[in-house]
């Protein structure tokens, strides 16, 4: 990989250009994997960037690295921290991780009380989450809202989802709970190279 700065910061509407191959390479990697994922449309992506709640990465030259985005449920009483992808010739840079601390930072920064979620068949989100104070639970610890539910119908393991009345399925489902965390934050942020908003590679 050639010698790059990337940035990582909030995506905005100057970013919408982007979706169409994140949406593909999001749809391609879970198929490498072999695993489920739900389907982002290109008008739900460009409406995150727009709002100002997704996360961004590029390098200098403008190429595209790396993105995710948050969601609100249930009246803010919860969050999602989801759809983390990074392009592959990036992968195993530490720009996944940079990612994934700037949108928890930015989901506690705007939503201080709400408890935030995260679902993930990977074991690498799973260590990223683990070290931002994330926990293991079971489905019926996250948001019930019928509208995220939805959005795991165009996942190959809907079925599994489903027969096991939503309880569980191959992904796992981890949660940070703030009630729980209250001093976390200035313990977390303590790591001062994980957060770096500009990455050499």
């Amino acid at each position: 990989m050639d010698n790059h700065i990337i940035f990582v910061r909030i995506a905005d509407q100057g970013d919408a250009h982007y979706a169409e191959e994140i949406i593909q390479e999001t749809e391609q990697s879970a198929i490498a994997r072999g695993s489920g994922i739900a389907k982002r449309t290109l008008a739900s992506v460009i409406e995150k960037m727009a709002a100002g709640k997704a996360v961004i990465a590029l390098t200098n030259t403008g190429e595209w690295v790396g993105f995710s985005y948050l969601e609100t449920w249930e009246n803010e009483r919860f969050v999602s921290n989801s759809g983390l992808i990074v392009a592959p010739k990036f992968r195993n840079s530490g720009v996944a991780r940079s990612i994934k601390n700037r949108i928890f930072r930015m989901s506690r920064r705007l939503y201080p009380n709400s408890k935030i979620f995260s679902i993930t068949s990977g074991p690498a989100i799973m260590r990223m989450n683990a070290k931002l104070g994330f926990l293991p639970v079971s489905f019926a610890e996250i948001t019930h809202d019928e509208h995220f539910w939805e959005g795991c119908k165009s996942c190959v393991n809907y079925d599994i989802l489903t027969s096991k009345k939503k309880c569980n399925c191959l992904c796992t489902a981890m949660l940070f709970d703030p009630e729980y965390f209250s001093d976390a934050q200035p313990i977390v942020y303590q790591h001062a190279e994980i957060y770096q908003e500009v990455i050499y590679s």
